[in-house]
């Protein structure tokens, strides 16, 4: 398993991928970087601490070049000339003394088999290629008619490419990563503290119940910058393998709670009714939006069913309670939802009752005292 494995779960999402900051091919959608054939598998096999990055780091200190196709089949069968037949038990030791010929290694699809070796790979030449070089070419070339992910070793540059049957990917060394890495981690946590302050703003003009559209626009922005840049990170953490191990502790703890608040504070302020579809909808288009956009409080309206001009951010907005529902102790989001149903807006909830809150269906007398005293405290402190 990838050291971001389970970050990616902070961040809002439910694969593993591997981010592709060189990737050459147009990139997917905003949620998932990655070309088809490059999502988890091929990269996350040449990650550090994988047998077979070993054995191509073995390969770039002898500077010998190589070409590793990562799959065999009919159709990669079909396309191997010559070399010899093994059948052996994968090892980074007999990759690495198997490249000193000029041919490609071949192995099994599962990685842990070595199936021919010394191999001329004889790909269908009216493929297109960006490639000049020959290995580069048959790398190209063979990943798209196989389906199959090529591995390439460049023996001049010791650049590491793997090429998809939809694109190429450099691999990058660990160093480069992480420089990179620590300079957005740098940006990230400058984001989290402003969050931090421009929340606690937030719950002031809540609790006096004169917010405005900007504020809650100020949250989302600065919210929506903390998981992009989280997301570049986490993508490098994938890359770094065991390298990504700290890095992936640091962006887990700089993160946080930041995708549940960015839900909470979107359901707060969702003018349609916040149910999970709306809900879901509102951030797959806050989500959409272009760098560029973001720049501009106005484009962060629109998904939330406000109007995208600029004279309706001094508008006055009201939070459903949601967010600060949730900050109360031993207040569970089941209990939450009858009691933004029943009183609708944070100001009623403000003005309610121990029994008022009690009355509701699924709220005993205990917890509505505990709701009453979390809700006081904010009220008094801005704080629970």
């Amino acid at each position: 398993m990838n050291a971001g494995h389970w970050v990616t779960n902070l961040l809002g999402r439910t694969s593993p991928g591997v981010g592709a900051p060189e990737t050459v091919v147009p990139q997917g959608d905003a949620e998932d970087p990655l070309p088809p054939v490059l999502r988890p598998g091929a990269v996350t096999r040449l990650v550090p601490g994988t047998r077979l990055r070993d054995g191509i780091d073995r390969i770039l200190l002898a500077r010998t070049g190589a070409l590793v196709v990562l799959g065999y089949d009919e159709s990669v069968e079909r396309l191997c000339d010559g070399g010899f037949e093994l059948d052996v038990e994968f090892s980074p030791t007999r990759l690495r003394e198997l490249s000193k010929m000029d041919g490609a290694v071949v192995l099994s699809t599962d990685g842990a088999r070595i199936r021919r070796a010394n191999v001329h790979l004889v790909p269908d030449p009216t493929l297109p290629t960006g490639e000049s070089g020959t290995r580069h070419k048959a790398a190209e070339r063979t990943a798209a008619q196989t389906g199959h992910p090529v591995v390439s070793v460049s023996r001049s540059t010791g650049l590491v490419t793997v090429y998809g049957h939809d694109g190429r990917h450099l691999i990058q060394p660990s160093e480069t990563i992480l420089s990179r890495a620590n300079q957005a981690m740098a940006t990230l946590e400058r984001y989290r503290s402003r969050l931090d302050e421009l929340t606690r703003q937030l719950s002031l003009v809540e609790l006096e119940d004169y917010a405005t559209l900007r504020d809650v626009l100020t949250v989302v922005h600065c919210l929506e910058l903390i998981r992009r840049v989280a997301r570049e990170i986490d993508s490098d953490v994938g890359e770094l393998g065991v390298d990504g191990r700290q890095l992936a502790l640091q962006l887990a703890e700089v993160v946080g709670n930041t995708e549940t608040v960015r839900r909470l504070v979107v359901r707060d302020y969702l003018r349609a009714d916040p149910g999970d579809e709306a809900l879901d909808r509102a951030l797959t288009r806050l989500a959409g939006l272009l760098e560029v956009e973001l720049l501009d409080l106005p484009n962060l309206a629109s998904p939330l069913g406000f109007p995208a001009a600029g004279d309706t951010l001094d508008m006055g907005v009201s939070p459903r309670g949601y967010r600060l529902l949730a900050e109360i102790p031993r207040v569970s989001p089941r209990s939450v939802e009858p009691l933004v149903s029943a009183f609708a807006s944070l100001p009623k909830l403000l003005a309610a009752t121990t029994d008022d809150l009690a009355a509701v269906e699924g709220v005993d007398a205990a917890l509505a005292r505990q709701i009453r005293e979390g809700l006081s405290r904010l009220a008094e402190t801005g704080s629970v």
